[in-house]
């Protein structure tokens, strides 16, 4: 297998009858949401997808993404680059009725009018996934030190009154 363009589109049927395996990569400009979600994409996103059929009959996705991204820090705001890794395993459906009778260990994913899934999406949902909730460097390499970060109580002059105070006293004068 060498490196090439994935396709946009694949009939996971097809590919699995055939035991298709790709390994490729899509563009930095083809991750159009995935740039919406971070600072910068920095490399392709790398992927290999494997298409089977289970002992049980199913139609098996298996792959794994990667691509190199650049996020803000939310200790210091300074960029830092990250790595996403994701792996999966998909069984195409074509109804809700279907998605639940699949065993635990594989995804429900939507096939198209076509028959056809969309593999750019796929990868691309996995990247997003695989985004940290809050993007933060390594304590040693951020510009933030653990004696400037604030944790538990508040100093008493960041105390504010109760907005509400004045409704309590209304409250009591009745």
């Amino acid at each position: 297998m060498q490196k090439v363009k994935l396709p946009l589109t694949v009939d996971p049927i097809k590919a699995a009858q055939r035991r298709l395996e790709y390994a490729g990569y899509y563009a930095p400009n083809q991750l159009e949401r995935l740039h919406t979600s971070v600072s910068r994409v920095l490399s392709d996103a790398q992927a290999t997808l494997s298409f089977e059929v289970d002992p049980q009959r199913l139609v098996v996705i298996k792959g794994d993404a990667r691509v190199e991204v650049e996020l803000i820090c939310q200790r210091c705001g300074k960029p830092f680059i990250m790595t996403l890794e994701s792996q999966f395993t998909y069984s195409p459906v074509s109804n809700q009725d279907q998605a639940d009778k699949l065993p635990e260990y594989y995804e429900p994913l939507e096939i198209n009018e076509f028959g056809e899934i969309d593999l750019l999406e796929v990868v691309e949902d996995e990247l997003i996934l695989a985004l940290p909730l809050v993007p933060k460097h390594n304590i040693e390499h951020c510009e933030v030190s653990v004696a400037e970060q604030v944790f538990g109580e508040l100093p008493a002059d960041a105390e504010k009154p109760n907005p509400f105070a004045v409704l309590a006293n209304l409250k009591k004068q009745k």
